[in-house]
């Protein structure tokens, strides 16, 4: 199978968390995000214990870029695609984010 040249999103959460309220709100968020930037999505869950459900981007094999934290906080779906859309638009004009720069106008359309 291909990698999407777009990149993914990776939303990471302990083993504690993926059966909490907390991680659906996060889940469903990154989840919009990249069905609207076509980008692919994954859940990753660790087996050690941490509060915080994270967002990565991920382009390649270039190292994951963190994007979002929960921080244990209960946030709505609107605040978390915010949270998202304001991170993606940042990286978009960093050099090492092409993909990105070319679905800018995408991003900024999200919400």
């Amino acid at each position: 199978m291909l990698a999407n040249p777009n990149g993914k999103l990776l939303v990471c959460a302990s083993e504690l968390t993926t059966n909490g309220e907390r991680l659906e709100p996060v889940r469903t968020a990154a989840g919009k995000m990249a069905k609207t930037l076509r980008l692919d999505i994954e859940v990753v869950t660790s087996g050690k214990q941490f509060a915080p459900i994270y967002v990565f981007y991920k382009n390649g094999d270039e190292e994951p870029i963190p994007i979002y934290c929960d921080k244990g906080e209960n946030p709505s779906i609107q605040e978390i695609c915010a949270a998202l859309r304001n991170m993606m638009f940042v990286l978009s004009f960093h050099p090492k984010n092409p993909a990105l720069r070319s679905i800018r106008k995408e991003i900024m359309l999200f919400s």
